[in-house]
């Protein structure tokens, strides 16, 4: 606001405001300063200049003295419960400035009450959070312990923590994630515009503009704003930013096509069938997932793509070079290849970034995911930022024996140089351990389980009992220690005949023994087997 919007807006509202304090109806005051409510309504918002006969006339009605409501104007003063509120991230992004507060502040039990409900609203929220943290604890522990846990995250039972997320990776395992409906369209339009194994930005946008009827604009987004890519469907236009590379920006000019595809045809709705979804927002989700999916397929075509895969044996930074495309897209791309006829090898795919977090997740070999986002600190696609420049490579074997062969690239993302201001992510793939041999990355092996290393799904509910790098106490095993003896790694359980020493010294404990005084040498310890022989 410049100053003379800001002087009308402050003399409005303060006008309102005393007019409310005297609980005056606006209609009455209007016809006893003598003008139309219309008019006392629009200067009360600050959309007219009150001229100064009317306000000397005004403050006569409210009883106010000229000179002191005068040294009051200034900038006007929001209040402070509301004003607080523009920190809050959910009003930002609602995008309420503080002139929206200012006047808002002029309704003084309107401010009060909107500033208590969004408290409100905070507090059960966190509550809510929390609530349902420990019944998903309660229930995993619960589940865990039972004949039909397996440890791996698919037990019965109530899954309280499920997200939009969770629902649309179940989906796309459900589907081994390929969908012929969007390889058939994409297919078509590449075939249609003659397009050759690598595409460029300037024929998708033909494509946009002659098959579609759209217009693109690079504009950039509004200050503080991160948006990339806008498609408006009544201007119809894709507003794009400046800032994309030629990768990221063929990739958000056939993700926008996808979603114009899928809209036309009714190819979500078609995919989905008459299936209910658990969450509101997962069918949206799902189309930004099987829009993505249309893009790889326009830029990666399948039959081309699929006898690279071949004659590369998997080789992605390889594949990234003959299809012009990001190692990320490939990487996406191979686990794609389920076409009965033309089937790949299974495949996981996770994105990491440095701190651990789990972006993106699919399993495709049957491997279960911690629901939280996290997961093993021994996993390939953490190790991977040790040495970014190279490829990581490396055999795991889980808690079950299940062996697999990961590897995993670091793909930055610099801005104006600076890879703090841009981003920096781990792609992770893996296959079983015997798929290695068909891979240029495979490792050779003479003893796979010497080489593999020991890892599992996360912390939290890990089975190993002598891991160097716990974060955490596992949830299968009663938590203790001894103050006389340190593990490698404080939070691995501490099993019995580790404390045998202690026991010697005088802290035996008579529960440890069986009926004949032989000791039990078991990764039970002594307050476990207390408590188990309570229940029994």
């Amino acid at each position: 606001m410049n100053n003379d919007n800001a002087l009308n807006a402050n003399v409005g509202l303060k006008l309102r405001g005393l007019r409310l304090q005297r609980n005056i109806k606006q209609a009455d005051a209007a016809k006893d300063l003598g003008v139309s409510p219309a008019y006392l309504n629009l200067i009360e918002k600050g959309k007219r200049v009150m001229p100064f006969p009317l306000l000397w006339k005004a403050l006569r009605y409210f009883e106010q003295d000229p000179e002191q409501f005068m040294s009051t104007l200034g900038e006007g003063r929001v209040d402070e419960a509301l004003a607080k509120l523009l920190d809050e991230p959910l009003l930002k992004s609602l995008d309420i400035d503080s002139e929206s507060l200012q006047s808002l502040s002029a309704e003084p039990k309107l401010a009060g009450t909107v500033a208590a409900l969004f408290n409100l609203y905070k507090n059960t929220r966190t509550q809510l959070e929390n609530v349902l943290a420990q019944l998903n604890v309660e229930e995993r522990t619960r589940t865990q312990g039972s004949p039909s846990g397996n440890g791996l995250g698919n037990t019965p039972g109530v899954r309280f923590d499920y997200s939009p997320f969770d629902e649309v990776s179940d989906f796309l395992e459900k589907h081994r994630n390929y969908f012929p409906e969007l390889e058939e369209q994409a297919e078509g339009l590449r075939r249609d515009f003659g397009l050759e194994q690598q595409i460029t930005s300037s024929q998708l946008t033909r494509m946009l503009e002659e098959r579609f009827d759209y217009r693109v604009r690079i504009e950039r987004a509004t200050s503080g704003s991160s948006v990339v890519r806008r498609l408006d469907l009544d201007a119809r236009t894709l507003t794009l930013s400046p800032d994309l590379t030629e990768q990221p920006l063929k990739f958000q000019i056939a993700a926008s096509i996808g979603l114009m595809v899928m809209d036309r045809e009714k190819l979500v709705e078609r995919i989905l069938g008459a299936g209910r979804m658990r969450h509101g927002e997962t069918e949206r989700l799902i189309k930004v997932n099987l829009a993505n999916y249309f893009a790889g397929a326009l830029m990666l075509p399948y039959s081309e793509f699929f006898k690279e895969v071949q004659r590369t044996r998997y080789d992605v930074e390889l594949l990234s070079n003959v299809f012009g495309t990001t190692y990320e897209t490939v990487a996406h791309r191979i686990c794609n290849l389920s076409d009965p006829k033309r089937q790949g090898l299974p495949f996981h795919f996770l994105r990491a970034d440095i701190a651990g977090n789990i972006s993106k997740r699919y399993s495709g070999t049957g491997i279960r995911f911690a629901s939280g986002g996290g997961s093993c600190a021994k996993w390939a696609v953490h190790l991977a930022f040790l040495n970014p420049s190279q490829i990581t490579r490396q055999y795991s074997i889980m808690p079950d024996g299940t062996t697999y062969f990961c590897f995993a690239k670091v793909q930055l993302q610099p801005i104006e140089g600076s890879i703090v201001k841009g981003t920096a992510y781990s792609i992770g793939l893996g296959t079983h351990a015997e798929n290695a041999k068909y891979l240029a990355y495979g490792l050779p092996t003479n003893d796979l389980r010497k080489d593999a290393i020991p890892s599992g799904i996360s912390c939290r509910f890990c089975e190993r009992t002598d891991c160097n790098q716990r974060a955490a106490a596992s949830y299968r095993f009663a938590f203790a220690f001894d103050e006389y003896t340190k593990k490698d790694c404080f939070f691995s359980p501490l099993l019995v005949h580790e404390k045998e020493k202690g026991e010697r010294n005088g802290n035996h404990d008579p529960l440890d023994n069986d009926a004949d005084g032989s000791e039990k040498h078991d990764s039970l310890d002594r307050g476990a087997r207390r408590r188990k022989g309570h229940e029994n």
